[in-house]
């Protein structure tokens, strides 16, 4: 029970998947970008053999502590392969055997077990083309770099496509032996001589045998995958393609959705509206909105930049604005009379005296919807931060007697404890995790702090929300000198232009 909890519950095979989608009612998943990268450590309690074992739907024993893991019972997976590199011993094609090979060869209590690799696949190519497109991508950028690959598919026909592969940490000699991570080498001083220590040990430092470790090569690798993904696309004729990188680096002015999960993805798809649906469908909402506001400011700037050799005054547009047909409903003309009072404050605010001052304000409009939309981006992120940092704090303690109780008992009491509280049990421990990961080495969890910031951010929101409200508005008036001026442009031209030249 290394991981806390019954060996044949790890806690390995509950880790909840996340996925960067925001399904709308009734509409099918296209495909999303989802690459995860991370390392199954024994000094976080996990074992390669067993995340083996559930990943592929198979009974492992681990001959590392003598536990057996069936995960037989175990749906969905539809596909699973070994891919070993040049040097690899014939017989690791079994599973079993690669990864006790794994366990035996790392002796240390926090050693790096294997790295792992999650993708979500594309649900418009069929079955076979996304396991040729995971083999080529694993061969290309893993396999032939002297890594063995443990590739498993997991379908279980919702619309949530996704692979686990588990690569092997360790290079291989010549000779198929398992080679070292990393070798010591001695540093020299200025006459080459060793350097020896108070202890009388010579300094040295540690070299990486291979560079699987850099952090350059998870951004590599997930652009890598993102490429491998999007040629299998345009080679099916599909128009859909995925990205690696963020909205912030990919330039799109867009406030990112929050992760449905899984269990809120499955909910979504069956009609069922959960909270970060409803929260994604209000984000789409106000992108929307943002779209329209920008699209809108872009068409007035490419308006004040034509040149025009008789532009007519503010006070011909004023009147062109005011001048309506007699015979419009007592509610047309008060619906004018309110834009027109609309426009002169607009008028008056920007101190537009003729057409060439709207240039001005215009860029005036432009920079009031960069600084909400900016603002609006940044405080989204820390919002959707904090949103998970409360869920997870408040199941952290909402669960914690329970889990404390499991840990109490032993043997049969704890299994029987274990299935009557299954949920709360693993809800603990995923929050455990999640708070070890956030909490930056502090002892307590600053739930009351985080509920603050989110009701400033709420509220800082919601004044957003109302500015742009306001900038819509005076956009409203923008567009209606800019429709009144082509109005009087076209209907008086002629005239004005004769009067000009006499």
């Amino acid at each position: 029970m290394s991981c806390g909890l019954p060996a044949a519950f790890c806690a390995c095979r509950h880790k909840r998947k996340r996925r960067d989608c925001h399904l709308q009612k009734g509409a099918r998943r296209i495909a999303i970008y989802h690459c995860s990268i991370k390392i199954i450590s024994r000094g976080k309690g996990k074992s390669a053999v067993a995340a083996a074992a559930y990943r592929s739907g198979e009974v492992i024993t681990n001959e590392y502590d003598g536990v057996t893991h069936d995960y037989t019972a175990k749906r969905g997976i539809v596909h699973t392969e070994i891919l070993l590199p040049d040097h690899a011993p014939a017989e690791y094609s079994d599973r079993a055997v690669l990864w006790n090979a794994v366990e035996k060869i790392e002796k240390a209590k926090n050693s790096q077990l294997a790295r792992e690799i999650e993708l979500a696949l594309p649900v418009e190519l069929t079955r076979e083309q996304n396991i040729s497109l995971v083999r080529e991508y694993v061969k290309k950028h893993f396999v032939e770099q002297g890594m063995c690959a443990d590739i498993c598919i997991h379908d279980k026909q919702d619309e949530n496509p996704h692979a686990h592969i588990m690569l092997t940490m360790r290079p291989f000699e010549q000779s198929g032996e398992w080679g070292a991570k990393s070798k010591k080498e001695y540093i020299l001083d200025g006459n080459d001589e060793k350097i020896t220590l108070k202890s009388g040990e010579f300094k040295t430092r540690k070299i990486c045998t291979v560079d699987w470790n850099e952090q350059t090569k998870a951004e590599e690798w997930r652009q890598a995958w993102a490429d491998c993904a999007n040629a299998y696309l345009e080679r099916g004729n599909h128009a859909e393609r995925i990205d690696h990188r963020s909205y912030e680096r990919q330039g799109i002015d867009l406030i990112p959705t929050v992760h449905l999960g899984v269990a809120a993805f499955q909910m979504e798809k069956r009609g069922i509206a959960t909270e970060r649906g409803n929260k994604n469908r209000e984000i789409d909402g106000l992108n929307k909105q943002l779209r329209q506001i920008k699209a809108r400011i872009r068409q007035l700037e490419d308006w004040v930049k034509k040149e025009r050799a008789a532009p007519p005054t503010l006070w011909e547009v004023f009147s062109e604005i005011t001048n309506h047909p007699e015979h419009r409903t007592q509610k047309q003309q008060i619906a004018d009379i309110k834009l027109a009072a609309q426009t002169l404050t607009f008028i008056q605010t920007y101190k537009i005296d003729t057409l060439a001052d709207m240039a001005a304000a215009v860029q005036n409009l432009r920079a009031k919807y960069n600084e909400m939309h900016n603002t609006l981006v940044s405080m989204s992120r820390r919002y959707h931060t904090l949103t998970e940092h409360i869920a997870q704090a408040e199941s952290y303690v909402k669960f914690s007697p329970v889990y404390k109780r499991f840990m109490e008992l032993k043997g049969e009491k704890q299994d029987a404890y274990f299935n009557k509280h299954r949920e709360g049990i693993l809800a603990f421990k995923a929050a455990h995790d999640y708070m070890t990961r956030h909490l930056n080495g502090r002892t307590k969890i600053p739930l009351d702090d985080w509920k603050r910031e989110l009701a400033g951010l709420t509220a800082q929101r919601e004044e957003l929300l109302a500015e742009s409200g306001v900038l819509t508005a005076e956009l409203r008036s923008a567009e209606t000198i800019k429709r009144n001026a082509e109005k009087v442009m076209g209907a008086v031209a002629p005239k004005r232009r004769q009067d000009i030249e006499i």
